[in-house]
Formats: structure tokens, C-alpha cells, sequence
């Protein structure tokens, strides 16, 4: 046996409500005491329907707001920001935001209105707030969209914990030491240094460490990455991961379809525990964290 603490580190699985699919996978890991978070896309069809299932497992699990502002149809009318009633694709998002177009006029009150109707819907099917607030395609870290979280996040009740949100930035050795999808991570994380400096001025609780982002490609088996993801953890840690078991449901609104099986498969078998074990590491809700 190890003579040193466990590592404690979140494992948390983004998409929940996306496709029947999708739901029944994350809920198994939760289960299994393999996810200790998962991410709501509150604005999609199939949320409210796995609502219930999920409320059976809150006691194993965080259960946060997926904010979504790309590719799907609002909950609301958005005619700046999704005139045709769907979403726009993340890079014109991320160039409106660069642009400034979202920093004021109907856009920011757009994404207020809208972010303040997931969260409703959120609530409307669980019962209660979300634990967190981070974002599909990590756009809660968007000049013009990361204002409008921080103002909701102090607004929500607090969780034993929070609310608490998602951080995506690492160290850059970190990140060139790992070698995997570098340039798409260190862009990730160089998003995210406006947000990182709005949480600490307001105290709003969050991660440390972030990892979880690769190419979604499989050129490289799921089992090679999660070792190296997890190699040099510490602090608060949060790992991100896409389980998930392939239906047509899934297939009509997602081009990530195998891999989230492959995901899956990883995540419930003995390899990762073999792996956690080896690395005395112990899966934790962010509340577990040492403060």
C-alpha cells in the first residue's frame, strides 16, 4: 500500500442530455464510482427525460450547467445571435467575441436571457441549481460570454462547495510535456486568462489543473492518453472526458460518435482502475478537494 495520501482528482464527463446514449454511459461510470461530475446540456430534448435517472446517482456525482451557445437551438428567441433559430458554429461565436460583438447591445443580453433559461431548465428537471457552470466547446471562457457567468454564478445558492466553475488553462510544460493535441490545448487554455482573473477578483471557487483535451481522432487509443493526462496531477485537478454508447439519436446532432464508445469501454474496465490504483489516485467531487 502506498504510504502517501491518495491524489485526489474530478473526473467529470461533459454532454449529458445530448442523446439517450450519452446519458445511459455517464450514469454507469457515476455508478460504478468511475465520473465524479457530469456536464448538462440543459437546452437539448433529451435532459429533461434523463433527469430522473441521474437525480438516483446525486449523491456520487456533481451535476453542473453545460452552458451551450454553438450549434444548437436556444431555448429562447436569439435573432442577433442564432436568427435562423440555431446556434452559430463555434468559430463565428469566437470571432464575434474578438470582435467585440459580444460585449455589449443585444448580443450580451442574449446570452444573459439565454444562459439564465438553461439554467432554469436545469433546475426545472433536477430541483435544484447546478453545482457548476462550465461550457460546451468551452465558450464560457468567451469575452462577452465569461461576464455573463460570473454574474450568474454569484448568483446561484451555494453548493457545499460553490458554485463552482470550470478553469481549461495548465502550465505550458505541463502542457508540451504531455505531448498530446498541443496546439489545441495551449489555445484552449490561452482563452481562458480573462476568466481565470474574474474568478479569483470575485472568490468564486474553481479547479487548479485542467487536462482531458485531445483531437478526438483515434489515432492514438483512449488508453495511451488518460496515463499521460493524468501524469503530474495535484492541487485541484479536473479532467474532462466525452463517454458515451452510439445511438442514431447521437448520430443526427454529433460527429463524435466512436470515440465517446471508446471512452467508455476505458473508463468502466480494469485498465483504469489498474491505472488508478497504480498512481494512487482517488476519484473526488470538487467538495473533497483540500481547501
Amino acid at each position: 500500500m502506498p504510504d502517501t495520501d491518495p491524489t485526489p482528482l474530478l473526473l467529470c464527463a461533459d454532454d449529458y442530455g445530448l442523446a439517450p446514449g450519452v446519458n445511459a454511459a455517464i450514469r454507469d461510470l457515476i455508478a460504478g464510482g468511475r465520473l465524479t461530475a457530469t456536464s448538462v446540456m440543459s437546452l437539448c430534448p433529451h435532459w429533461r427525460g434523463g433527469a430522473d435517472s441521474l437525480r438516483e446517482l446525486r449523491d456520487k456525482a456533481d451535476v453542473g450547467l453545460h452552458f451551450t451557445l454553438t450549434d444548437q437551438p436556444p431555448l429562447g428567441a436569439m435573432p442577433t445571435l442564432a436568427p435562423g433559430g440555431r446556434l452559430p458554429p463555434l468559430g463565428r461565436l469566437m470571432g464575434w467575441a474578438y470582435r467585440g460583438k459580444l460585449n455589449g447591445g443585444a448580443a450580451r443580453v442574449e446570452i444573459r436571457d439565454e444562459l439564465s433559461r438553461q439554467i432554469d431548465a436545469f433546475t426545472d428537471a433536477w430541483g435544484g441549481p447546478p453545482d457548476y457552470i462550465d461550457g460546451h466547446q468551452h465558450i464560457h471562457q468567451l469575452p462577452g460570454v465569461r461576464e455573463a457567468v460570473v454574474e450568474a454564478l454569484g448568483a446561484l445558492p451555494g453548493s457545499p462547495s460553490g458554485p463552482y466553475v470550470r478553469l481549461c488553462g495548465e502550465p505550458i510544460t505541463a502542457v508540451l510535456r504531455r505531448g498530446v493535441a498541443v496546439p489545441k490545448t495551449l489555445l484552449i487554455g490561452g482563452l481562458g486568462g480573462g476568466l481565470r482573473r474574474m474568478v479569483r477578483a470575485h472568490g468564486i471557487p474553481a479547479n487548479d489543473r485542467f487536462a482531458g483535451v485531445y483531437d478526438f481522432a483515434g489515432s492514438r487509443p483512449f488508453a495511451d492518453l488518460m496515463p499521460r493526462f493524468l501524469d503530474g496531477i495535484g492541487g485541484r485537478t479536473l479532467v474532462m472526458v466525452h463517454p458515451g454508447l452510439p445511438d442514431e439519436a447521437l448520430r443526427r446532432v454529433d460527429t463524435l460518435v466512436e470515440p465517446r464508445r471508446a471512452e467508455y469501454d476505458y473508463l468502466r474496465g480494469p485498465e483504469f482502475a489498474a491505472l488508478l490504483e497504480a498512481r494512487n489516485i482517488r476519484l473526488t467531487r470538487f467538495a473533497g478537494f483540500p481547501r
